[in-house]
This record gives structure tokens, C-alpha cells and sequence, in this order.
């Protein structure tokens, strides 16, 4: 049987196509690097160490914890409003650019940031999370556009998988050069440092450039307006008002709310709770690259499975997986086993995001993408705000009702110990609050699109 050959155009859109979703996936590859070495790695040692050099570390504290918070709530307003107004005007790839290349740039400036200078390196450092934050919301967005059918779970699990993969090799080039700087040719860690803040800076601006070349250009941008930004708060308006005509799309914001809650406060609050626990800094370095390396695959694994299972028993497995994560880390007590649990923390995290940005595409407009995405990143500023609180306020409840006065110093470390348990205990409830949320959200998307 002879076949006919294959349509010339059809090659054409086909090739454009996989240029499109690589260009998608690999924007995660760059700006990853800041996630992982700037925000998780360095940026916190180096601001104490360095930055903070003979000034008050309460006050220089303060600014910092005030840095991330106001940059955050920025975002987080911002984001919706400048969704609709990309939905409006065709210009999701323009306001990525915008943001990744601000954020480049504030990256770039916190090598000029010297010793002591923390004012200079908090400000450099929370504007450029306003262009990583304000970047993901358009990057978020482009998702619909660029996924085939049935293919939108494994793309953006594929996109967290560069992610891993790209931020963590970086971010272990990086560790390599502060341990051993005189094989870079470097005077020390300090100056080891230093310059990985440019390596990111080159690394996230590089990969950008795939995302503006390749990924297909919308239709033709329309000028921005005087009245643009006046224009997106009407249209918020009508969004919100749209929303609550997606019953299971909002309803999924709430669960979403909750149970990432719980994710990003074991991403923020681990180290902090490894110290606590008396472990060494260099144990969580080494846990922090567990988690990269083997969220890469680990990411893949998770948009296959939401292919072949379905993606709502996949994000539910996510869930389940984190609550026995929390479990077992209140009973953690050696180095290999905070190894351990690094590693099924990498098999999951990257899975129940990705997973969790592929399912909501499903409940929304692809026409008002950027602008329920902006909702949706929203969220995800607003997450971790509720979950470190909650451990905060448990641990000191534990610890002021059990401390005697003038412990001997045995019993004082080990209830001391016992309240930082107690505090990883109680993310339980915010897993346990969206996992029911989540059941209902399912049942009102099958009222939803059965009607």
C-alpha cells in the first residue's frame, strides 16, 4: 500500500508546535535558578552573614521578613489586574518579558551590594521576587495555548521537571564553588557567592529567550492605553463575578489555598525546623539538592501518572503522600532520615504543582487564561502565610505550657525539641481542610460540566 506524503504545512505546524512547548518548558529551566539559589539557598545565609555585617539583626531582620512580605502583596494584587489587561491586549509574553528581565536585573545588581549594605541588597532582592512572582502568572497563563489535547498534565509537570533540573544544577555549581573556591580560581565563598548571584542572573535571562522566540505569538498586541490599568479593574470585577459561575474552579482555589499551604510551609519552614533539630547547615544544603535531583524525574513521573490515572486521583496521592511526610517528620531524629524524607519530598512536590496547574486550566476560559491565572497565583502568594503561623503559634503554646521555671538544661532542649514537633504536627490540619475541599471541588465539577 502506498502512502501518500505527509503534508508539508502539517510538518511545518507540527515542528512550530514542539518549538512552542520547549520555549514553555524551558523558561522553567531558567528561572528556577533564582527559586532554588537565590530564594532557598543563599540569599538567607548571605543577608546574615554579609549584608547584615554591624548592624542590629533585629531591625535588619525585620526589613527582610517586611522585603518579602511587601513584595508578595504587591504581586499578589497586581497579578489578576494585569491578567485581564493581557487578556485584553494580547500581550502575555510582553509583561513575562517585563518581569523575568526586571527580575535579571535586580539579580545582576545584588553582586554590586556590599558588605553591610543590607538596605541596598533587601530592595534589589524584593524587586526582583516581584519579576519572578509577576512573571510565573503570564508564564502560568501560556500553559492552554501550548498544550496539545490530553497533553496539558505531562507538559506541566514537564515544565517543573526542567525546573529541578535546570535550578538544580546550577544551584550545585554553585554550592561547588563556595566549598571549594580555589578550583574556580576565587579568592573564597564570599566572592563564590557573590558571583553565583550573576550566574543566575545570565542563566534566567538566557532561557527567557527561548520563551519569547519560540512559544507562538498571540494575536497582534494592542498598544497599551492611558486608561489600561483603570480598564483591569473593571475587568476584575467581571471576573469575579464570572468566577462564582465556576463553581469548581473557585471551590479548587480554596482547596488549592490550604492544601499548598501545607506544601510551601514544609519548603520554608524545613530548614529552619532541621536547625532546630540540631542538624548541621551542610545536612540541609545536601537535602535541599536531594530534592532537586530527584524532583526532576520524579515531576515526569507525576504528569504520566495524572494521564493514565487521572489527575484528580494524582493530586489526591499528593496529598496523602504529604500528611504521611508531616507524620513521620515529627518522629524524625537523625540526619539520614531528614535525607530520606528530602527525597520523598522531591518525588512529590514538583507533582502536585504541576498537577494542580494542569487541573485548574481544565475549570477555566482559555480566553481569560492569564486573567483566572492571575487568580490562581494570587493564591499562591497568599499560601504560606496561614501555615508558618500556625507552626509559630503552636510551638510557643507547647513550649510555654510545658517549660518549667529553670529547666535543668536536659529538659529544656528536650521540650524545646518536642514544641518544634509539635509545630510540623499541626500542618496536618491544613492538608486535612484541602484534601475535603478538594473531594467537593470534584463533585461540583461533575454537577458542572454534566449540565
Amino acid at each position: 500500500m502506498i502512502h501518500p506524503p505527509p503534508d508539508k504545512e502539517t510538518s511545518i505546524n507540527r515542528h512550530s508546535a514542539k518549538k512552542g512547548i520547549w520555549g514553555w518548558v524551558l523558561y522553567d529551566c531558567g528561572n528556577s535558578a533564582f527559586a532554588t539559589t537565590i530564594m532557598a539557598g543563599f540569599f538567607p545565609v548571605f543577608f546574615k552573614n554579609y549584608w547584615s555585617y554591624q548592624s542590629d539583626i533585629n531591625t535588619s531582620t525585620a526589613m527582610l521578613g517586611f522585603g518579602n512580605s511587601l513584595a508578595s502583596f504587591l504581586v499578589a494584587f497586581m497579578a489578576p489586574i494585569l491578567g485581564a489587561i493581557a487578556d485584553n491586549r494580547g500581550s502575555k509574553k510582553r509583561f513575562l518579558a517585563f518581569f523575568a528581565y526586571l527580575g535579571c536585573v535586580m539579580t545582576f545588581l545584588l553582586f554590586f551590594a556590599g558588605k553591610g549594605q543590607w538596605p541596598f541588597a533587601i530592595l534589589f532582592y524584593a524587586v526582583a521576587v516581584i519579576g519572578f512572582s509577576g512573571s510565573n502568572t503570564f508564564y502560568d497563563s501560556l500553559l492552554p495555548s501550548v498544550a496539545p489535547p490530553g497533553k496539558i498534565d505531562s507538559i506541566s509537570s514537564l515544565g517543573y521537571a526542567m525546573g529541578y533540573l535546570g535550578g538544580g544544577l546550577l544551584f550545585a555549581l554553585n554550592v561547588l564553588m563556595t566549598i571549594i573556591p580555589s578550583r574556580f580560581g576565587l579568592a573564597g565563598p564570599e566572592q563564590a557567592v557573590r558571583l553565583s548571584f550573576l550566574s543566575v542572573a545570565f542563566w534566567w535571562a538566557f532561557f527567557t529567550l527561548f520563551t519569547l522566540r519560540w512559544v507562538p505569538a498571540e494575536h497582534k498586541p494592542k498598544a497599551l492605553q492611558p486608561g489600561a490599568v483603570l480598564e483591569g479593574f473593571k475587568k476584575i470585577s467581571s471576573t469575579l463575578k464570572t468566577v462564582k459561575q465556576f463553581k469548581p474552579a473557585w471551590l479548587f482555589l480554596i482547596a488549592y489555598w490550604f492544601y499548598i499551604d501545607g506544601v510551601d510551609t514544609i519548603i520554608r519552614m524545613a530548614v529552619d525546623y532541621g536547625l532546630s533539630l540540631g542538624f548541621h547547615a551542610t545536612d540541609l544544603i545536601i537535602a535541599l539538592l536531594i530534592v532537586q535531583f530527584i524532583g526532576f524525574p520524579a515531576s515526569l513521573a507525576f504528569g504520566k501518572l495524572g494521564e493514565r490515572w487521572g489527575v484528580r486521583r494524582a493530586i489526591f496521592l499528593g496529598i496523602y503522600l504529604y500528611m504521611g511526610i508531616t507524620i513521620w517528620g515529627t518522629a524524625m531524629t537523625t540526619k539520614e532520615e531528614f535525607y530520606l524524607l528530602a527525597a520523598l519530598i522531591g518525588l512529590v512536590q514538583g507533582g502536585i504543582q504541576a498537577l494542580s496547574r494542569s487541573y485548574y486550566a481544565r475549570l477555566i476560559p482559555e480566553n481569560q487564561a492569564a486573567e483566572f491565572y492571575g487568580f490562581y497565583n494570587m493564591v499562591g502568594k497568599f499560601a504560606a502565610i496561614l501555615g508558618p503561623a500556625l507552626m509559630g503559634s503552636t510551638g510557643l503554646l507547647v513550649q510555654r505550657f510545658l517549660m518549667p521555671p529553670a529547666p535543668p538544661e536536659h529538659q529544656k532542649i528536650y521540650i524545646t525539641h518536642l514544641a518544634a514537633r509539635a509545630s510540623i504536627a499541626s500542618i496536618l490540619v491544613l492538608f486535612l481542610i484541602g484534601l475535603f475541599l478538594f473531594y467537593l471541588a470534584g463533585k461540583e465539577e461533575v454537577r458542572f460540566f454534566t449540565k
